[in-house]
């Protein structure tokens, strides 16, 4: 069994952001003695900052064995139950097709529009190769296009 957990992928806006929104709202009060309007926007950049890097989100995690792909709480996907799987290698990107979108995961690499990483996402895509009948898995350069249903 092994375990790979979802990780923040805007960790750098997320800090600037926290750190933008402190300088404002501290010049705003040493400055220009409190005036609202950079102390608000000070203080909503910093809690819209800390509130993405403490999302409960990143406490999710996927686990792979030799029976299923599960992300706890949410679906367990056993291997032989898998539609498909499009992989980017290159990339360590792939897609896991459960048959419905609740049941289904992108793995996301170099350039993927995901809001969130996963750690070792490059181990995690080699498990899901492997676990997965050679006749469901299509290898491609890039996912663009691969994974939208018709």
């Amino acid at each position: 069994m092994a375990e790979f957990r979802f990780r923040p992928r805007f960790r750098a806006l997320a800090l600037s952001s926290v750190g933008v929104g402190g300088v404002l709202g501290a010049v705003s009060i040493a400055v220009l003695g409190g005036a609202l309007l950079p102390l608000a926007t000070g203080a909503i950049g910093v809690a819209l900052g800390t509130g993405y890097l403490l999302s409960p989100s990143w406490k999710l995690r996927v686990v792979v064995d030799d029976d299923a792909l599960e992300v706890p709480g949410r679906f367990r996907l056993a291997w032989a139950d898998v539609v498909r799987v499009v992989s980017s290698p290159s990339t360590h990107t792939c897609f896991v097709d459960g048959g419905a979108p609740e049941k289904s995961l992108l793995v996301p690499g170099d350039g993927a529009p995901a809001p969130y990483d996963i750690a070792d996402k490059a181990a995690l895509c080699e498990a899901i190769v492997r676990h997965v009948a050679p006749e469901r898995v299509e290898t491609v350069d890039s996912l663009d296009a691969k994974v939208r249903r018709p």
